[in-house]
């Protein structure tokens, strides 16, 4: 037989390697049947201009994947039976599938928006929540993930608990005893891909289509978009500077099935939920029934003032559900969070993360377990408050001095962002300006689902030297002087 092969020794690809795609590519196609019988190596290296070495390499790969099988004394032939993942391409509609009856969960999340726009390189980035990667301690993590991998083949297999490593869940319940006041246990602790992952199987355990959910407002989007996806009645309850307007929820939220809450610092705006409205949210959850999730994602960094306690470390009727990431502490691609939740809740949490996640990854829980038991975590949260403490400064420094009074800035006192607002009267406009300078700037309205609010954003700062956290508010000073002389 005779192939229609043409090989181009000026590519880049190795001749062996085009000699292999095209003689798969004709098997697969059809154009080569099965129990065809190939040429020589020897004829088919004369016929191709190729050494005979070349078609050798060629043919012991297809005979590897399966394509081809030898006869001795009798020669080569395309194999009878053709490997599965070597079908023939049929041509694809482009609207294929378009028939497909979504579920009601899947049709709520075709108009969701990416829950983070992409990331324009070379541009200054205070959105929030990426912590200082130039501070991390590189060499004692790694450390620590090459022991795990020099010491634990069995580290490959499943874990036998899909609740997490139990010296990691038994040291994230040692350091919330110490750092926020939680009497909890490992066994309470369960270990998630994620705070975005807790929020959705408790929304998944907890809510049926049509339960009333109370969210702050402005609230984080990724929970309003969980819980919406999941059939819940959203309900918006105003924040001022004392946090979530607890005397709000019996008219506007009554029956709520549950409310979820940033007390610690407030996302986005930053504030702290007083201590008076903590006692009655827990109060109002008693009486009405509903669960209250805390979700106290960067907690660790507080510059102000006493550290605040946990709400889950003082509700006595089991009716809150502690929400905790090491995202903000370490770094978001880690993927490590976890969930404290009562005892009645244990059970099924568990059993929803097993169904939804057979385990989070866990050579990364070992080595996080063995970075916190070693003291390392708390000596890098200790660093970590003292840079951001700096930052935090030359951030509302910066402000001042570039916007003078114009300027008001909320949520100071802790975390990894302010919400900063300015005298801008279109914020997109003014976005879209600070983009092409250099400067990456995100508003609150994401988060707002009862409309926007002009010229308000939010600053991350954790991540950036003083040096540019200066040089960009030069940048957007310049950039609202030049609107306002319009």
């Amino acid at each position: 037989m005779e192939l229609p092969i043409e090989l181009d020794a000026a590519s880049t690809v190795p001749l062996h390697r085009q000699l292999y795609v095209a003689i798969r590519d004709a098997i697969a196609g059809g154009r080569v049947a099965p129990g065809t019988r190939l040429p020589s190596t020897r004829s088919m290296a004369e016929a191709l201009g190729v050494s005979r070495s070349t078609v050798i390499s060629s043919f012991a790969q297809l005979h590897s994947e399966g394509y081809l099988e030898a006869t001795t004394g009798s020669g080569t032939y395309v194999a009878g039976e053709l490997p599965d993942d070597r079908i023939a391409p049929h041509a694809r509609s482009p609207v294929a599938g378009a028939s497909l009856r979504l579920s009601t969960y899947g049709a709520s999340l075709l108009d969701s928006a990416p829950l983070e726009p992409p990331r324009i390189p070379g541009n200054v980035d205070f959105r929030d929540g990426r912590p200082a990667f130039d501070a991390f301690p590189f060499a004692a993590w790694r450390r620590y993930v090459a022991a795990d991998i020099d010491a634990q083949s069995d580290g490959l297999d499943y874990s036998p608990d899909p609740a997490g490593f139990p010296p990691l869940r038994s040291a994230i319940a040692a350091h919330l005893g110490t750092a926020r006041a939680i009497d909890a246990h490992a066994d309470d602790v369960i270990i998630v891909g994620g705070s975005q992952q807790a929020i959705d199987i408790v929304a998944r355990v907890l809510i049926e289509p049509g339960d009333v959910v109370a969210l702050e407002e402005p609230g984080y989007v990724g929970a309003q978009r969980t819980f919406a996806a999941n059939g819940a009645d959203l309900r918006p309850i105003a924040v001022d500077r004392d946090g979530l307007c607890v005397d709000r929820l019996d008219a506007e939220a009554a029956n709520a099935r549950l409310v979820y809450v940033t007390p610690s610092h407030q996302f986005p705006l930053g504030v702290v939920l007083s201590s008076e409205r903590r006692r009655a949210l827990i109060g109002w959850a008693e009486r009405v029934g509903a669960v209250i999730v805390e979700d106290d994602y960067d907690s660790a960094y507080r510059y102000e003032g006493r550290p605040i306690p946990a709400l889950f470390g003082t509700d006595t009727a089991g009716r809150v559900i502690y929400v905790g990431t090491f995202s903000k502490t370490l770094f978001p691609a880690l993927r490590i969070g976890y969930i404290v939740v009562p005892p009645s809740l244990r059970r099924v949490v568990l059993a929803a993360k097993a169904f939804s996640d057979r385990q989070s990854p866990l050579l990364e829980q070992r080595a996080l377990a063995a970075f916190m038991e070693s003291g390392d975590f708390d000596r890098h949260l200790r660093r970590m408050r003292m840079l951001y403490r700096d930052r935090r400064g030359a951030l509302l420094e910066g402000l001042r001095a570039t916007f003078g009074a114009d300027v008001e800035v909320l949520g100071e006192s802790a975390g990894m962002h302010v919400v900063v607002r300015l005298p801008v009267r279109d914020s997109p406009a003014f976005v879209a300006r600070a983009r092409a300078a250099g400067v990456t700037l995100m508003t609150t309205d994401p988060h707002r689902m009862l409309g926007p609010m002009p010229g308000e954003f939010i600053f991350g700062f954790a991540q950036h030297s003083e040096a540019t956290i200066r040089s960009a508010l030069a940048q957007l000073g310049a950039l609202l002087a030049a609107e306002h002389d319009r």
